[in-house]
């Protein structure tokens, strides 16, 4: 028991280690990723970096106090915490607190911060869904049981769609699927919704003109080299500018206006650049091995709804991680989606550290 308990410790030891390198990592390549650009635009070149370090020491706040706070109170709130995010979805269309960027509303204002809704909404519906799973283990084996779940990231879904945000509403389907699948869907209905899924994918493409025109992008880039295709372009010049070991940190030409978003949502083709192939890869095992170990910690929480909700926070950071270097490396169409710890944002690196401190209060309650 007394060795169980020592390799517990060294798991949430070995957590917070990941979690500490990839915030601190993230604010390097964040600035080196952003300094020409911020300086062009602000006149400061910390301008991002100064961001990202605000939400990195919030998020770390929100780390210890949530690795203190028993997750069980958390599903007391669940409901309150979606009926916040669904105020907060719908307050983006509201002038004056929406902030409206590149055509997309999703943002709100409030005392001078700014703060993404869609990213908090990510865990809310975790938190709701490993609840009720843990709760409702025989319905959900019936069409009716599967009714509430679906019908809550439904709710969400079309709420970040219309912002919109097809990224995020990707990454909402994909965590709701799998932990249905986690929590004892059965493999009729599993079939089922893949199937709605998949035939969703296209009518959401074909539903929006700017779509249509990323997905030709991605299929030929080329084509339009200066449109559409551009973005693609520029980040797989800096992915294999990048070579084996990379030009170095610091080093990237791709950050000199040429790759739209280099501090968010293109950061990891920065990455790729500066580090090469071989840091990249190192970096996806990182997150790996992140993404296990909270899987790890769910399976030896004390009760199911611990298990869920662990489960489900690797979920959001692995399938997150996969979309955005999917895009990235141009093996999905082009959309916005930022990389977990790492890409320039307050809200979400505050929020994934928060997560994180749900995850070792239930490693600190585990069974073993």
């Amino acid at each position: 028991m007394k060795s169980k308990k020592i390799f517990a410790n060294k798991k949430v030891i070995l957590v917070c280690l990941i979690v500490l390198f990839l915030v601190g990592f993230g604010c390097v390549m964040v600035y080196s990723a952003s300094c020409y650009s911020a300086n062009y635009h602000y006149g400061n070149e910390f301008f991002f970096l100064f961001k990202q370090i605000f939400g990195v020491v919030l998020g770390l706040c929100f780390l210890i106090f949530f690795s203190f706070v028993d997750y069980h109170i958390l599903k007391k709130f669940k409901y309150i915490i979606l009926a916040v995010c669904v105020v907060m979805l719908a307050l983006v269309f509201v002038p004056g607190i929406g902030m409206q960027s590149y055509g997309a509303n999703r943002w709100i204002s409030l005392f001078g911060i700014s703060i993404q809704p869609s990213e908090v909404t990510k865990f809310a519906l975790v938190l709701f869904l490993a609840s009720f799973l843990s709760e409702n283990y025989d319905k959900i084996k019936s069409l009716k049981g599967l009714f509430p779940p679906l019908c809550v990231a439904g709710i969400l879904c079309v709420l970040v769609i219309i912002e919109p945000s097809m990224s995020v509403t990707m990454c909402l389907a994909f965590v709701t699927f799998f932990m249905l699948v986690i929590g004892g869907m059965t493999k009729k209905h599993t079939l089922l919704f893949s199937g709605l899924a998949a035939s969703c994918v296209p009518i959401l493409i074909l539903s929006e003109p700017y779509r249509m025109k990323r997905l030709f992008a991605f299929l030929n880039p080329w084509a339009s080299p200066q449109g559409e295709g551009f973005q693609l372009i520029q980040s797989l010049y800096g992915l294999g500018n990048g070579g084996l070991f990379g030009v170095g940190i610091f080093n990237s030409r791709q950050k000199y206006l040429f790759l739209p978003f280099a501090e968010s949502d293109f950061i990891f083709s920065v990455i790729g650049e500066e580090c090469g192939l071989f840091g990249s890869v190192c970096l996806m095992c990182i997150y790996a091995i992140l993404v296990f170990l909270l899987f790890k910690i769910g399976l030896n929480a004390k009760d199911r709804f611990g298990c869920l909700l662990s489960c489900g926070v690797g979920l959001v950071i692995g399938v997150q991680t996969l979309l955005n270097i999917a895009v990235v490396t141009g093996s999905i169409p082009p959309t916005g989606l930022p990389l977990p710890f790492i890409s320039s944002g307050g809200t979400s690196v505050a929020v994934f550290m928060a997560a994180i401190g749900v995850c070792l209060n239930i490693s600190k309650q585990s069974k073993m």
